[in-house]
């Protein structure tokens, strides 16, 4: 009886950690790299949402 309970437990593992590493291998991954500071005001300058002016004073105060 422990016998089966301890196989059908290990079955069940098994099949998780299967599922986990070929499937959920994306996931687990976590969310992808945060965009540096810099980066995110470069954007923003191109979509036009700072001007030139706020652009370089933002720039300078990164210590760029």
């Amino acid at each position: 009886m422990i016998g089966m309970v301890l196989f059908w437990a290990l079955v069940i593992f098994g099949i998780v950690v299967l599922v986990r590493r070929l499937g959920g291998s994306s996931a687990s991954a976590g969310p992808p790299p945060s965009k540096t500071a810099l980066a995110m005001l470069n954007e923003r300058y191109a979509l036009g949402e700072v001007d030139k002016q706020e652009f370089e004073e933002k720039k300078r105060d990164l210590g760029k």
